[in-house]
């Protein structure tokens, strides 16, 4: 297989570099309630699970203002990035924007975390934008959760899935995506969309005769596992950047694929046979922000998205920030912004 593919992978399977094995500090932090932020003192945190139309049971951790009592709240569910839980970024987000007034549920996607589904670790353009719907159905039911005014956040991968279950389900009265990644667009064309028709059936022929041994084996191939604590030194910029993010305690979780495991091999197939975002257009009238950090590999999907949607659009640009930046760098994270889009615009 071809260099160029290999990288190509790289975010899918960004797990090849990750290390098994843990560091002394590491392990103090293995604990099941590790949350990778803390939790305001203006905020409350109760673990909820809701199902989405395929059965799959998701987890999830709902934040509301302190005090909310009965109040009707504008509401947030929220998800990412591709490969993390709820207890990282999309946790963080909760955090702070339930300090903003919002009640907001942050969740597993499908397969992931403490999400059910079988096998573990599989990604699915389909089943991950239901995965938002799931999440607005449970909202719109919640007392304190004024159901005409819903928004979503999409992190990193899911941002992607955010823009696209925008599209479909018109309960959703705003969008907002961060450090925004098309997953599907990824792993079928490569960054910047440099891989040809050739490379990608040679990866798909692969992948095609893996699904053979899968069936063997009855049970699928999680590839890449290298068992390194620390990173060659030869990676691109943006896997050390992943890196310093999942792979040490600044973000690390147990539970986190991108931390502490590998997305199924044959996942890719499905990835790069569902397009997403078809329907873009869709999202109008209802209002999206796309936000990208200035230096960030993932920075030209957010402004292709930007250039074809239809208004009401923003797209902001964080000054020197990197993709992960926006995982959970407080001084980077528009958190004011975002309060005022939704504030806006869940009325």
């Amino acid at each position: 297989m071809k260099k160029s593919i290999i990288i190509t992978l790289l975010f899918i399977l960004t797990t090849q570099i990750f290390a098994q094995n843990k560091t002394s500090k590491l392990k103090k932090m293995d604990t099941a309630e590790h949350y990778t932020f803390a939790l305001s003192d203006k905020v409350t945190r109760q673990k909820v699970s809701f199902k989405n139309r395929y059965g799959i049971t998701l987890s999830g951790d709902l934040y509301l203002p302190k005090n909310a009592g009965t109040e009707k709240l504008a509401a947030l569910a929220i998800s990412g990035p591709f490969g993390a839980v709820k207890e990282q970024s999309s946790g963080l987000y909760g955090n702070q924007m339930a300090e903003r007034g919002f009640a907001v549920v942050a969740f597993d996607p499908s397969y992931t975390g403490e999400s059910s589904g079988e096998p573990r670790n599989i990604a699915s353009s389909d089943i991950n934008t239901e995965d938002f719907s799931a999440a607005v159905d449970f909202l719109g039911l919640h007392k304190n959760v004024d159901r005409n005014k819903i928004g979503i956040i999409g992190i990193c991968g899911f941002g992607g899935f955010a823009l696209n279950a925008t599209a479909v389900d018109k309960r959703v009265k705003a969008v907002a995506t961060t450090s925004m990644y098309d997953i599907p667009r990824v792993s079928s064309n490569g960054y910047n969309d440099k891989v040809t028709v050739e490379e990608r059936t040679k990866m798909l022929e692969k992948l095609s005769l893996q699904r053979w041994k899968d069936a063997e084996n009855g049970t699928p191939e999680y590839g890449g596992k290298t068992n390194q604590d620390t990173l060659t030194g030869n990676e691109p910029q943006f896997v050390k950047e992943y890196w310093e993010y999942y792979r040490i305690p600044r973000g690390f979780h147990p539970r986190s694929i991108n931390s502490n495991g590998a997305w199924a091999t044959t996942s890719v197939m499905s990835l790069t046979n569902s397009q997403i975002l078809e329907h873009l257009k869709e999202i109008s009238p209802r209002p999206m922000l796309l936000i990208a950090g200035e230096n960030a590999h993932s920075r030209y999907m957010s402004e292709d998205i930007y250039k074809l949607a239809l208004a009401p659009k923003e797209l902001m640009i964080i000054p020197n920030a990197v993709h992960v930046d926006l995982y959970d760098q407080l001084d980077k994270i528009p958190f004011d912004k975002l309060d005022s889009f939704f504030k806006e615009n869940l009325k």
